[in-house]
């Protein structure tokens, strides 16, 4: 990904001359010390006739310190700047809805009536396969997971994270959650999950090869109440409704998505399901912020290195010269 170099506060460069103003307009500090060591010096004075005075000595510094100086005062202020590399902009995902899967796990998804790469496989293996595409897809919006069967149960809150989705989809097997299929009492445990977020958009897909078995809510009055709350259902209807051994209820289905405002569809085979999928992409597409992203790589910390090893480099050098002047002196 190609990069740009940038200086995020340049103005900081026109601090460039603040040691000079200092040096100059600040009087030197003084510091009293006694210029010679003389045991005699009171006789010496008295015999001269001449009388001791102040005076003032100002230590020259050498051309390679203010040089060393000025190279940690660039440097600091490199740092102050926050040189950065950044790359090209991109299109920033917005996250503006929760997107719920509702899936029926109930013992009719082990028939093994569908086939997957030439070899027979249970309708939740197809079903689990297909998903996993469809879910990657939906990048950008809060996905959470609930599966039914005589009992509904949350397999994954709403989260932005699709690998963790992907990962709980693939540990659920059929029969976790009892025999029977319970698709009012589901659509309520999905309601549950959205009067807990904040999140206005609100979409359901609710899978299910079988017809309702519950007593305690019915299917369209659990969907009269998501309609109420602006909750849209999806229905996906699994497997071939004239089939011999099929139970599935096309006729609930079609009712629970006119009532809130969706759209319901057959899958009787893996190909029909990804059909179903990219229809769903395009009713309900992923949206994007209108102002870009900027991925930004931070390098101050290369001018702070530099100028912490100048540093000890002086500290070093001129302690080594003092040492060396105090050794020729003795």
């Amino acid at each position: 990904m190609p990069e740009n170099f940038e200086i995020a506060f340049p103005w900081v460069f026109w601090l460039l001359p603040l040691p000079f103003l200092v040096y100059w307009i600040l009087p030197p500090l003084r510091m009293k010390s006694a210029s010679l060591i003389f045991p005699a010096f009171t006789k010496a004075k008295k015999y001269s006739g001449q009388k001791a005075r102040k005076s003032a000595l100002v230590n020259q510094r050498n051309f390679l310190t203010w040089v060393g100086l000025l190279c940690i005062w660039i440097s600091l202020l490199s740092t102050l700047s926050s040189p950065q590399l950044i790359g090209e902009p991109a299109l920033k995902v917005k996250t503006s809805r929760n997107f719920l899967i509702v899936a029926d796990i109930s013992f009719s998804m082990a028939t093994k009536d569908w086939q997957m790469d030439g070899e027979r496989a249970t309708r939740w293996q197809a079903v689990k396969s297909v998903m996993h595409d469809f879910i990657a897809n939906r990048e950008g919006d809060r996905m959470g997971l609930i599966f039914f069967g005589s009992a509904a149960y949350i397999q994954v809150p709403f989260t932005p994270d699709l690998n963790v989705v992907n990962q709980m989809l693939d540990e659920a097997d059929v029969g976790f959650a009892g025999q029977m299929t319970n698709i009012g009492r589901a659509i309520v445990k999905g309601m549950e999950m959205f009067d807990n977020d904040t999140i206005p958009s609100k979409v359901m897909l609710l899978l299910t090869d079988g017809v309702d078995g519950g007593k305690d809510v019915f299917p369209l009055d659990a969907a009269e109440m998501a309609k109420k709350d602006s909750i849209l259902i999806y229905t996906i209807g699994i497997g071939n409704p004239n089939a011999q051994n099929s139970d599935l209820d096309e006729t609930t289905l079609k009712e629970i998505s006119k009532l809130t405002g969706a759209r319901y569809f057959r899958g009787q085979d893996p190909m029909e399901l990804h059909e179903i999928y990219s229809e769903l992409d395009k009713l309900q597409p992923i949206e994007y912020e209108e102002e870009t992203y900027k991925p930004t790589t931070l390098l101050y910390y290369y001018p702070l290195a530099l100028a912490i090893t100048l540093g000890l480099m002086m500290a070093f050098i001129l302690s080594s010269l003092n040492i060396i002047s105090k050794m020729k002196k003795s």
